[in-house]
């Protein structure tokens, strides 16, 4: 059976490394809106009996569900046999419980929707919590796969004498992989949260490691606000320069800039979601794990 990859515009990079690796073509499909702001999507490739493996990162989601949406639909109407959804980051699984009255739990509600469109999906590390495994709220089969390794030899490759930092204790157990395989002593911090833009981190005991390059790991940086005031920190016992490395680099508002302005000495992030600050690929990941 033919295998024809797609991808959505600001994927364009990672799905070439995609098709090198796994040998699938790439196939031509616009995407574009009206001038009333509706979504419009066209595919031109005869994908009759042919499996669809479509890339599409799922940050910024609210404007790209509709497309992925009318994609696989026009896939379908076209006789695709399959859709498989590469899904680099996914999105809405923050809200993996009712935290206050008069919500729903929109981790459900997306994978339902995603899972009437899509015969399959592969993540790279989703943000999971309470929900342990992704096959636990969709109906599709899905994998969630890990950058710790590609992180680890980035950190032993690049960084001389790293002391690796976790901003809260969700990140230990992911910290302490990277830690083993990257062969790198490592500590983890407390974290209270006091809403979506703020933030209280503990602060740091790294007496025996001033002579470390602190290197501080999460899976996300969105608003950027525990990395900050934990770069605050670092800074008062007078440690060298710090340097963030993440899988999924959002950078919501000005986050970015606000951390290239704190005088980390540098951003690493893998290419799941595309920024000027990708330093690690994770198309042989991908390419490795496809359905």
């Amino acid at each position: 059976m033919k295998r024809i990859l797609f991808s959505f515009p600001e994927n364009d990079s990672l799905t070439k490394s995609i098709s090198l690796l796994s040998g699938f073509e790439i196939g031509e499909v616009e995407f574009g809106n009206y001038p009333d702001g509706e979504s419009h999507c066209r595919i031109l490739e005869n994908i009759k009996e042919s499996e669809i493996y479509l890339v599409c990162s799922l940050n910024q989601p609210d404007s790209k569900i509709l497309s992925l949406i009318f994609f696989c639909e026009t896939a379908k109407s076209l006789g695709a046999v399959k859709i498989h959804l590469i899904s680099p980051y996914l999105c809405y699984m923050r809200q993996d419980k009712v935290f206050q009255s008069g919500e729903g739990i929109t981790a459900k509600y997306f994978a339902t929707l995603l899972s009437r469109y899509t015969d399959s999906l592969i993540t790279i590390d989703p943000h999971l919590h309470r929900i342990k495994d992704l096959n636990e709220i969709y109906k599709i089969p899905c994998k969630s796969v890990h950058a710790t390794s590609l992180i680890a030899d980035y950190i032993q490759s690049e960084i001389k004498k790293p002391i690796l930092i976790g901003p809260d204790s969700e990140s230990s157990q992911w910290v302490k992989e990277v830690a083993e395989l990257s062969k790198s002593p490592f500590t983890v911090l407390e974290k209270i949260r006091k809403g979506d833009r703020e933030v209280e981190v503990s602060i740091p005991r790294l007496e025996k490691f001033k002579d470390h390059t602190p290197v501080l790991i999460d899976d996300i940086i969105s608003t950027g606000k525990t990395l900050l005031e934990t770069i605050g920190h670092l800074k008062e016992t007078g440690m060298k320069p710090a340097i963030c490395v993440c899988v999924h680099g959002i950078f919501a508002d000005d986050a970015y800039q606000e951390l290239v302005n704190s005088g980390v000495e540098l951003i690493a992030t893998t290419n799941t979601i595309e920024h000027i600050s990708n330093q690690i690929d994770v198309s042989k990941l991908l390419s490795e794990n496809l359905f």
